[in-house]
């Protein structure tokens, strides 16, 4: 099966990508949404997720990898069905790609991050994964 793209939202005062990277691996854990349950239980290991600081930044910062599929998450109540997948860090960008960037760009228009906004875990076809990380490349992308 080929690798799948995400978007994987996190407040930056709750769990920042700098703190990814110092603990080197993490439990994506809380989310409290179905769609974004669903989106997490078809990830498989080595898909990779764009790390996207909301609420403060409001911008893509990093790429991680998948290192663990879905399993119950350890922070919900018992025989809930909320899960987590566990990632590692890949590298940060070399420029955040700012929410305002993607939102001006008509290749980016139909991305889960624009069409539903408040899903914290969403899907990026593979030609939105490439355009951001092109973005990426340059200041203000």
């Amino acid at each position: 099966m080929a690798k799948q793209y995400w978007l994987m939202k996190s407040e930056p005062d709750a769990y920042a990508w700098e703190q990814l990277v110092h603990d080197g691996t993490g439990m994506w854990d809380g989310v409290r949404n179905h769609t974004a349950k669903l989106n997490m239980m078809a990830m498989k290991v080595g898909d990779e997720a764009l790390f996207y600081h909301s609420n403060i930044g409001k911008e893509c910062v990093g790429i991680m990898t998948i290192t663990e599929t879905a399993s119950p998450d350890p922070t919900a109540e018992k025989g809930s069905p909320w899960v987590i997948v566990r990632v590692a860090p890949v590298r940060a960008l070399k420029h955040p790609v700012t929410l305002a960037a993607i939102k001006a760009d008509p290749a980016l228009a139909d991305m889960d991050l624009i069409r539903q906004s408040r899903l914290s875990v969403g899907r990026v076809t593979p030609a939105e994964w490439k355009h951001i990380l092109k973005k990426s490349e340059k200041a203000g992308g």
